[in-house]
């Protein structure tokens, strides 16, 4: 009697433990954050992520009333300042900002990557995507998309398309472009978009992909000519235009994504508030706004909502990457 008693109070107390726990959780949330919190950025200060989690982070202070400090963490292809994210701790003081190479990378570097895209983090919120805008230069015999093609087939192998690297997001849309339509264009790797462009601008390649914010102004200047964008709308900073979807192409649809995520142990009533606050600052005004002047489009998920995007765009990229046989360096 005296056993079972005890086995009883033991559970009784094991029981009344665990339905505590929830309660512990939504009341850590409410008094969340309670020191200054770090939001990694994969890559080094200035590109477009480090953008998107410069434009956040007041948002999160305002709201959270504690400093939300950007640490750039670059280096190993994003992987290393992704790794962080990861093996942070489950009280909420370090998140991150991701972009197209934390959904590239797992179909890319495979056995190789470090972590589990979609077992070690807890997706928070989408925040915003970047439409990409296909340009040639000039001396290029083609004034539209089809033409363009076209032109690709007549002469297999002699358009040289220019990328921001191996396995980057450029050369991802590059290779959903050739693929979609049998075209064979030669991939020549740069060390960033920049070098990509100068070179596309100089003649020494004849196309590439490249984003709304890097390339505009040379389009309107004439040094580039844009064929078509991806994504479901025309652009403001272009809108002559043609998406690829009006263009006759709606298969390409590459568009860099940027969001935020966190450790897989970040509790879920956490998880809730940050993509609670940051939804809301990216679907509100003025940074609805400020995003779209830098050439990027608003999103603000849901975490949910964000977790089915990964998904979806970790399966696109896999099977583009093997399709084409792309081998990391």
């Amino acid at each position: 009697m005296r056993s079972l008693t005890r086995r009883t109070i033991v559970g009784s107390g094991l029981a009344a433990a665990l339905s505590v726990s929830p309660l512990l959780r939504r009341a850590e949330a409410q008094s969340y954050p309670q020191r200054p919190v770090k939001i990694i950025v994969p890559y080094a200060a200035g590109g477009a992520s480090d953008i998107i989690a410069r434009l956040i982070a007041p948002e999160l202070e305002r709201a959270l009333g504690q400093p939300f400090i950007v640490d750039n963490r670059g280096g190993g292809a994003s992987m290393v300042g992704t790794q962080a994210i990861a093996a942070a701790s489950a009280e909420g003081e370090t998140i991150g900002v991701v972009d197209s190479a934390f959904v590239i990378n797992p179909g890319l570097f495979r056995t190789k990557l470090p972590y589990n895209t979609k077992k070690d983090f807890a997706p928070i919120s989408l925040l915003a995507t970047s439409p990409l805008v296909l340009v040639v230069h000039p001396s290029v015999a083609a004034n539209s998309l089809q033409e363009f093609i076209a032109l690709a087939k007549a002469q297999p192998g002699k358009i040289n398309f220019a990328s921001a690297g191996l396995g980057t997001a450029i050369h991802l849309a590059g290779e959903q472009l050739r693929q979609a339509t049998e075209i064979d264009i030669l991939h020549v790797p740069y060390r960033g978009g920049g070098p990509a462009i100068t070179d596309l601008i100089g003649g020494q390649v004849q196309m590439t992909f490249a984003t709304v914010a890097a390339i505009a102004q040379q389009v309107r200047q004439g040094l580039v000519r844009a064929l078509a964008v991806t994504g479901g709308d025309r652009v403001a900073q272009l809108p002559d235009v043609p998406t690829m979807a009006e263009a006759g192409l709606p298969a390409v649809d590459a568009m860099p994504i940027f969001g935020m995520v966190g450790p897989a142990a970040l509790p879920p009533p956490i998880i809730d508030k940050l993509g609670e606050v940051a939804g809301k600052a990216f679907r509100g005004e003025p940074l609805r706004s400020k995003v779209a002047e830098l050439g990027f489009v608003s999103v603000g998920s849901s975490p949910s909502e964000f977790a089915a995007r990964i998904d979806d765009e970790v399966a696109k990229w896999t099977r583009i990457v093997e399709k084409g046989n792309i081998q990391p360096g």
